[in-house]
């Protein structure tokens, strides 16, 4: 049974209070690295893997897409998504990405923001995203990065006074389960090296166009904790494309 936190109801209300959910695209830190990946959407058929909010299908739609999929496995996500990020360009489909299957050549873009960490298998999924994929066709998408990942408890390590000494990074090669702490609850994710993201997309056709660790932005260096996000990688960006 795959995983699906975000329809918990204590943990959806803590989620909904982040800084990202309140602001949207402007309050996510990688969001200007991000954008600055993303292709051409005007009349294209695009399909968000994991939209959550909707925010990405609905900047998609803004920019001229014909047709926006968003799909997410939670019921909360999607409901909050067509409450805010509604438009006639997008469709909301509730599933796991991995139980998803379309014919081949059905989409233009494939994008997918900060899910691909929950799922178990990279290599099948990326298997059915080429498919998937018109030739020529754009592959962007964001991970945690396997810096953030690799010791699975993804948080700092402390004195004895409470302040922050160093990030740890630990079991980086024994790549798979991880029994992560976000919100202050447990949630499954799974790690793996940067070589296996590489290395899969490389060994499934495509040609990677753009590789990103995003730093925060300076406008949003004085919100909390956001300097320390200086001291180590929490986000992988990767932009890729299939061969026309």
């Amino acid at each position: 049974m795959k995983e699906n936190k975000y329809d918990d109801e204590n943990f959806f209300q803590k989620y909904s209070e982040m800084y990202r959910s309140v602001h949207g695209l402007a309050g996510a830190g990688e969001w200007q690295a991000l954008r600055g990946l993303l292709p051409d959407f005007r009349g294209k058929r695009v399909l968000d893997l994991g939209c959550g909010y909707g925010w990405h299908c609905k900047y998609a739609a803004e920019q001229g897409a014909r047709e926006v999929l968003g799909t997410d496995i939670s019921r909360k996500m999607l409901q909050k998504a067509q409450s805010i990020n509604t438009d006639p360009a997008i469709a909301y489909q509730r599933a796991a990405m991995e139980d998803l299957d379309f014919e081949d050549a059905s989409f233009d873009v494939v994008f997918s923001s900060l899910a691909f960490h929950y799922v178990r298998d990279y290599g099948e999924l990326v298997r059915k995203i080429s498919r998937w994929l018109k030739p020529g066709g754009a592959f962007v998408f964001s991970v945690e990065h396997p810096v953030f990942t690799s010791a699975g408890s993804q948080d700092w390590y402390y004195g004895i006074d409470g302040e922050i000494l160093h990030f740890p990074v630990d079991n980086y090669y024994y790549e798979g389960f991880r029994d992560a702490v976000f919100l202050g609850e447990h949630v499954t994710k799974y790690h793996r090296t940067l070589t296996t993201y590489l290395s899969v997309l490389l060994d499934n056709g495509f040609s990677i166009q753009r590789v990103v660790e995003p730093m925060p932005p300076s406008d949003m260096m004085a919100l909390p904790g956001m300097k320390d996000e200086m001291r180590r990688p929490m986000m992988l960006l990767i932009s890729a494309r299939k061969p026309a």
